[in-house]
């Protein structure tokens, strides 16, 4: 077994550090860490950022198992695990689709529509602080931006607004 090498980072390994893809998942961990923290403060200790992949693909009036597994891109059997875990804590729950008797599609429950609200709080609070840290133009750049970068990727589209309340 070699040993872990102890030398400082060589300028040539800057890139690895400071690149686009680094910065904006060290922001989303930062983020997605600081939403967790405010969903335990309401009560809510039980949310993983998995749970979150699931709910933050779940249409209000419900979706496909296949659908919300491609939309989070993870197999079928994946998804119906974070399904499980949900359904466990009363979040979710599958119902027969009535359009195809053969599929299951996948509602918030009562508790769920309750949990998405403090949810939802939490990430206007967390959007909050980060407009307050880095500024309002900045955010309104930064927003911007990534939602045109983004915008080449399939997902949930509701509204356009991005300022918090």
């Amino acid at each position: 077994m070699k040993p872990v090498s102890t030398r400082p980072p060589r300028a040539s390994d800057a890139w690895r550090l400071g690149n686009a893809g680094r910065v904006l998942g060290d922001a989303l961990t930062r983020f997605e860490a600081r939403v967790l923290e405010l969903m335990t403060l309401a009560g809510h200790g039980h949310t993983r950022l998995s749970h979150v992949n699931l709910t933050r693909h779940l249409d209000l009036e419900g979706t496909r198992i296949t659908e919300l597994a491609r939309r989070a891109h993870m197999t079928n059997a994946a998804m119906t695990e974070l399904i499980d875990q949900c359904e466990a804590l009363g979040l979710v729950a599958r119902a027969v689709d009535a359009s195809d008797k053969r599929a299951r599609m996948v509602r918030f429950t009562d508790a769920g529509r309750d949990w998405l609200i403090a949810f939802g709080k939490a990430v206007k609070k967390a959007e909050r602080e980060l407009f307050t840290e880095i500024g309002p133009e900045a955010c309104a750049v930064l927003l911007d931006g990534l939602g045109r970068y983004a915008g080449k990727v399939r997902s949930i589209r509701v509204g356009t607004s991005n300022d918090p309340q």
